[in-house]
């Protein structure tokens, strides 16, 4: 049954001000946005609030109970979550992504749901660079043979043993030039590099001499490093497979901080074993977490971290201060960053 609309949810008298300060407010999964490191005032402050670190599938509906607002990471929420909880109004993610919610449902009910975008642009952009940077200049190996007394007892055969490159003057291709795919192709061309760009659809304005714009199969064939900053969907998933990679330049480095469904991990893998990449730094893998059977993860030419790129204290405090302001916004009825 569709519930009434969200607009007709907010509180625009001061009577139903009042009755926001009641506001039950629950955050489902916590733990990975705030482990007790920030401040959950901001959104604390808008009503009664219940927190949880974690929520199992099981415990969904408890948890929500007659929440009216709900934040969440990564729990997935229904239709028949909703329809078991009728008091809830609101949905945000403390996320750009919101996959974890039926929109579709949530829409046919009157729920809002809203996410919070731009707010790890800086960060993720930081950490795709970093995971090149670790690739080309090995700094891991070279920290290890130090702190072992390598390069006392070696001398200086560490200069060429160990293997490490020079970017500037390479070629970067960047598959997504948003936000985040645009502070990775200044952080490159600030290296020296030169910028191939694809994404649906090309901005002239933004191109100079070190930036084109190009088709993906252009870009496959004149990269030496492909940085992958789209987001996933259906035309995007399984889309570094056999194919592209047949297409990419022999020696190329992958980087992936965007989802780890855009790899086609057995064909990455393959082209790892065989030398076709040089290698693959990671933040985002599938599944997650994944363990130590993990083969793309695992692999020795794979630099991997735990999909943390966008989870410095900086923007974990943004995300906190985003949501609170989303919901301050609904709740004046002038709902920002919606998403239905």
């Amino acid at each position: 049954m569709a519930r009434d609309s969200r607009d007709e949810m907010c509180y625009n008298t001061p009577k139903q001000r009042m009755e926001h300060i009641r506001m039950k407010i629950a955050v489902l999964d916590g733990f990975l946005v705030n482990p007790g490191d920030i401040s959950w005032e901001p959104i604390a402050g808008q009503g009664e609030f219940v927190l949880y670190e974690s929520t199992e599938p099981q415990e969904l509906t408890d948890h929500i109970g007659n929440a009216e607002a709900v934040f969440v990471n990564r729990c997935n929420i229904g239709a028949a979550a909703m329809d078991a909880c009728p008091d809830l109004r609101f949905i945000n993610t403390f996320a750009t992504g919101f996959n974890m919610i039926d929109i579709a449902a949530a829409k046919e009910r009157g729920i809002a749901v809203c996410n919070v975008p731009a707010y790890s642009t800086h960060a993720v952009a930081q950490m795709a660079a970093a995971l090149l940077l670790q690739i080309a200049c090995n700094t891991a190996l070279f920290d290890h043979y130090v702190k072992t007394c390598g390069w006392v007892e070696t001398a200086d055969r560490a200069l060429t043993a160990i293997p490490h490159m020079e970017l500037a003057g390479k070629t970067i291709g960047i598959i997504g030039l948003g936000d985040i795919g645009g502070n990775m192709a200044r952080i490159a061309q600030a290296l020296g590099m030169q910028v191939l760009a694809y994404r649906r659809h090309p901005d002239a304005a933004l191109e100079n001499e070190h930036l084109h714009f190009v088709s993906l199969e252009e870009l496959y064939a004149g990269s030496d490093v492909i940085s992958i900053h789209c987001p996933l969907n259906d035309e995007s998933r399984g889309m570094i497979g056999e194919a592209a990679i047949a297409r990419m330049r022999d020696g190329a480095i992958l980087i992936n901080t965007a989802r780890g469904a855009i790899l086609d991990d057995a064909a990455v893998v393959r082209a790892l074993n065989s030398g076709k990449l040089y290698a693959v730094g990671a933040d985002v893998f599938t599944p997650e977490p994944c363990g130590k059977d993990h083969p793309l993860a695992t692999h020795p030419r794979c630099v991997a971290t735990p999909h943390v790129g966008w989870a410095p204290r900086e923007t974990r405090e943004r995300v906190i201060r985003y949501c609170a302001e989303n919901l301050a916004a609904w709740c004046a009825g002038k709902p920002q960053n919606r998403v239905v």
